[in-house]
Order: structure tokens, then sequence, then C-alpha cells
């Protein structure tokens, strides 16, 4: 199978192609398991999904789910003027809602850059020289 998608916005539907049941681990469907293993990024947005209904909270929102499954999750802001939000507040109600520390929003940061439209040795640099001794900072 063959997209040749370099990132999905607004991954936030990938969802439908997994079942989750209670008391069984999530069963991800061709696409969704193509997406994670070609480590396609989804773009998530939490508070514009909430506000046009993509998610019915932020509680509820895919990204808990594809957090936990390991797929190329990042943060985004969308439509800041419309949702009145920021990388800061959408950090922040990721921490507060789903409980994640330093350590996952850094996940989703590096997560970004890895799939930032820059050359590799820029990514890379930017990875291992500032985002990953800014989080350090923060977790002492």
């Amino acid at each position: 199978m063959w997209c040749g998608a370099d990132r999905l916005g607004h991954g936030v539907r990938i969802v439908d192609d997994i079942e989750v049941r209670e008391g069984e681990p999530p069963r991800l469907g061709r696409l969704a398991a193509w997406v994670r293993d070609s480590r396609i990024p989804l773009e998530m947005c939490p508070t514009s999904n909430v506000h046009t209904g993509a998610a019915t909270s932020l509680a509820e929102h895919p990204i808990g789910l594809l957090t936990a499954l390991r797929f190329r999750v990042t943060v985004n802001t969308d439509n800041r003027l419309m949702s009145g939000c920021t990388m800061t507040s959408e950090m922040y109600d990721l921490a507060e809602t789903f409980g994640y520390g330093w350590d996952t929003l850094r996940w989703f940061t590096v997560n970004a850059m890895k799939s930032a439209f820059i050359g590799f040795d820029e990514r890379l640099a930017l990875i291992e020289d500032v985002i990953k001794p800014g989080y350090d900072a923060l977790s002492r």
C-alpha cells in the first residue's frame, strides 16, 4: 500500500480504524497499523478538535489512545485565534487531563521535530542540542 503521506493533519479519524473492546487490547486495522508502523506523524489539535466536534471532550480525545499505542503523535494549535489556545495551553491541558508528565510532553515535542520539514541534520541538532536539554532542565 502506498499513500505517500508525509504527515496527517487532523489525524484524529485514524481511530475509526482501531477497534477497542472492553478487557481486550485495541486492534488496529490495516490503515491504522500502516500509519503507526510507517511512523506517519498525526497532527493533533485537541482544543480545535473539541470545538469542531471531532472529539466530544478533551478527556475523550483520541490523543490518549493514540499516545498509548505509540503512534507518532504531535500536538498543534490549528486555529489559535478561533480556539483561543497556545502551545502552552494545549500541553498544559493534556498534562492536566491525561496526567502526562515532562517525559510525555518531551515525546510529543521530539515527535514534532522528527516530523519537521527541514533536513535530517538540522532536526537532529535541534532535538539533541535544544529540545532534550530544555526538557531535562525542566525535569530537575
